[in-house]
């Protein structure tokens, strides 16, 4: 089934369809550009840090879309410093887009992808008032995910740039794979604790540098992915507005949890765009388990 039958049958609301659709149509266009707008530009980003080509890219390519459409009034992504305010909007709707996570690896072939949240108005909210969330994976296949609050659904792209249903309502399994950001030697007790305990239960390290496609493999496989707080940084490293709340809330729509440490990422109300957290996704069990390292931490 297309994905767009397949929204229409779920009862999907219209502009949520079109504007789902709308990212679906630009999943081609993005991937075009891995073969021509490689490497690094003399640019940065809200954090500081050195815009891969590919990144201005496709946030280019979205915001020129989501413009011209007028399907929402808020914009905010991972490459801009500011929230974009579309004239003439038809829908209330606020959008944050991370628009090529894992950027850096193209390079050397590995998957990356588009994240996106979607919000009943202004993105400044905790991701509990989410309407959905999805993200397309670039790798061997393309793929889109997406969520809205009834089941986490997942296509594949087809030579016509169309996605047909892959697999619908997809749960997270039980699975013994850990994905650990930050340095070994930076990790904070209840941390290395915490890691150091599913080691011990025969948990098998598989982390590739790409958000996104960890979390994938995690939603499909079981296990957990983290980027905890670290020596010298207790915000940790990723962005809660543009990669923890939207693949928190595929994860929790798929029977899994999402946590900062210390409980759940969805009920934290951003201050600013270039907020970071500690992140924690993963299986409800994994997600208790550091939630109870934390709390006996006393942090």
């Amino acid at each position: 089934m297309k994905l767009e039958e397949f929204l229409k049958t779920k009862g999907t609301d219209e502009q949520l369809t079109r504007l789902i659709m709308l990212f679906s149509k630009q999943a081609a266009n993005i991937k075009a550009g891995f073969l021509s707008a490689r490497g690094a530009v003399d640019t940065q980003n809200v954090y500081g840090e050195t815009q891969m080509a590919l990144d201005k890219w496709a946030d280019e390519i979205l915001i020129a879309a989501l413009r011209e459409s007028k399907l929402v009034s808020w914009i905010a992504t991972e490459e801009q410093p500011d929230i974009i305010e579309v004239e003439g909007a038809v829908n209330p709707f606020g959008i944050t887009i991370d628009p090529l996570d894992g950027s850096s690896l193209i390079d050397v072939n590995l998957a990356v992808g588009t994240i996106v949240g979607i919000y009943p108005g202004h993105v400044l909210e905790p991701g509990n008032t989410m309407l959905g969330a999805l993200y397309i994976l670039y790798g061997p296949l393309t793929t889109l995910t997406y969520t809205t609050g009834s089941g986490v659904h997942e296509f594949v792209m087809g030579e016509d740039g169309n996605f047909t249903l892959m697999q619908e309502n997809l749960t997270i399994p039980e699975g013994k794979i850990y994905a650990p950001g930050a340095l070994r030697k930076d990790y904070l007790p209840y941390h290395k604790k915490f890691i150091e305990q599913l080691e011990l239960e025969g948990y098998k390290l598989r982390f590739s540098g790409s958000f996104v496609a960890d979390v994938h493999q995690i939603l499909h496989k079981g296990g957990m992915f983290t980027y905890p707080a670290f020596a010298g940084n207790d915000t940790g490293k990723l962005r809660l507005l543009f990669e923890g709340t939207p693949m928190g809330k595929m994860v929790i729509e798929a029977g899994g949890a999402a946590s900062n440490g210390k409980g759940n990422l969805l009920d934290i109300k951003p201050t600013a765009v270039s907020d970071r957290i500690p992140i924690y996704i993963g299986g409800k069990k994994e997600i208790a388990l550091i939630e109870s390292y934390t709390k006996d931490s006393g942090t």
